[in-house]
């Protein structure tokens, strides 16, 4: 019978810095937590120190390193690495009284209890700081930069997330390969006189430059199609990763979008109709969702995607008003929108899955954020009260006006009904007369269709 591989086991690494609230840190440190489950990891325990800086070689002070190294089977020690775990030659004992055999071992080594083979830290750390700790603790180092990469790696599945996740990860890589490598020997024939760490250089960065022409193409193909949708209504899903997003987005448009309660399930941004359909009609997008400490790169990566945002009427920031750091994640997504120059665009916060939240804490939601909707995407009532906020929310921007289609050009009514609503149709001499209420840039659109 085939067994399973073991299941990866971690220890976390956290430092609490001046400022940080021991709350908030706990909290930073259980979200690493569920990153390190969503790559399929089993969390073995933790260790946190407080510290002026995430400074020094190896991101803990001595008593700290030396506390993790016990939890992982390292030497403690930066200078000798750590014995490996699967070393062949182990010293053997009688069980009787603890003292070396003295007659050769027969059968199978006694295999030792299995230690945690990742050591994660809750910061992004230098090449060099996680060579020390990979030292001193015999374990595989990732920092939460190269956690929240390897998830958008396994989790992209359009062309363009992936390209866009690769392109994150190279960049990721680069300075680690650089620093890492010990500048090995000269190559022979093409490219005669680079060394190893140079030719991996070149390539990183002939990959990169291959990945960002692909790229580029894509997004010319996805800014066509946003620029068609350019006079539609159009509201955004944003907000921080696992607040609910997709779940809203499957209630809103009845489409079976991905619903998972693990962190950035989604990555690819979903376009779907408002249902039941209005005329004219509303687009609701469900874009990527956001994270303290976001690497950079990511960000600059999904700029593409994000612009899903930048380009909508409306953004509902989706947060999870059940978790006691909500108010930080709305303003980690807020700062993010800022970053790409979304903040400029009209929007409302909804306080989702507040069927977990107290009546009393309901309450103190009010009063600190009057203006945002409280709801649980699993409501119907909730649900239909959204529809018609979203609904009113673009009634408010609509005028009526009358439009003339020409007998010539009967086969353009069907753009008339897909961009305003149509209120009435009359007929006389010059053809049919339509009055219809939309948005004035759509309606004007449709003026220069008829005349032209």
């Amino acid at each position: 019978m085939e067994t399973k591989p073991p299941v990866p086991r971690a220890i976390l690494v956290g430092v609490q810095l001046p400022g940080v609230g021991d709350i908030t840190h706990a909290a930073s440190l259980n979200e690493l937590g569920r990153l390190v489950k969503t790559l399929g990891y089993e969390v073995a325990g933790s260790v946190s120190q407080k510290r002026d800086e995430i400074g020094g070689g190896t991101v803990l002070g001595k008593g700290r390193l030396e506390e993790l190294a016990a939890m992982t089977g390292g030497t403690g020690m930066v200078g000798t690495m750590a014995p490996a775990r699967n070393a062949k030659a182990r010293q053997r004992f009688d069980d009787a009284d603890g003292k070396p055999r003295s007659t050769p071992h027969r059968g199978p080594d006694p295999q030792p209890p299995r230690g945690p083979e990742f050591v994660i830290v809750d910061h992004e750390i230098s090449p060099s700081q996680a060579r020390n700790l990979e030292r001193a603790t015999g374990a595989q180092v990732l920092d939460r930069t190269g956690v929240i990469v390897e998830i958008f790696h396994r989790h992209a599945h359009s062309r363009e997330a992936k390209l866009q996740v690769e392109i994150a990860r190279l960049k990721y890589v680069s300075p680690r390969l650089r620093e890492s490598s010990g500048g090995g020997g000269r190559q022979q024939g093409p490219g005669a006189g680079e060394s190893d760490l140079e030719v991996d250089r070149r390539k990183v960065r002939d990959r990169l430059a291959e990945l960002k022409q692909q790229l580029e193409s894509i997004q010319r193909d996805s800014d066509e199609r946003r620029s068609a949708r350019r006079d539609q209504l159009r509201v955004a899903l944003v907000g921080y990763t696992n607040a609910g997003k997709s779940s809203l987005m499957r209630a809103l448009t009845g489409s079976e979008v991905l619903v998972e309660d693990k962190l950035f399930a989604t990555l690819d941004t979903t376009v779907r109709a408002l249902q039941p359909e209005t005329r004219p009609r509303v687009l609701i997008s469900d874009t990527v969702g956001f994270i303290k400490k976001l690497p950079h790169d990511l960000v600059a990566s999904f700029r593409s995607t994000l612009a899903e945002a930048l380009e909508a009427s409306l953004l509902l920031f989706v947060v999870d008003a059940s978790d006691p750091t909500y108010e930080s994640q709305l303003e980690v997504s807020r700062s993010v929108l800022k970053e790409i120059g979304a903040d400029a665009v009209p929007s409302r916060v909804l306080l989702n899955k507040i069927d977990r939240v107290s009546e009393a804490d309901r309450a103190e939601l009010r009063v600190r954020h009057p203006d945002a909707i409280l709801l649980s995407a699993t409501s119907a009532q909730d649900v239909a009260a959204l529809r018609e906020t979203i609904i009113a929310f673009f009634e408010a921007s609509m005028v009526e006006d009358e439009l003339v289609l020409p007998y010539a050009k009967q086969g353009l009514l069907s753009d008339v009904y897909e961009n305003a609503r149509v209120l009435s149709e009359d007929y006389d001499a010059t053809g049919c007369i339509i009055r219809v209420r939309g948005l004035p840039a759509a309606i004007t659109r449709l003026r220069r269709t008829l005349a032209g």
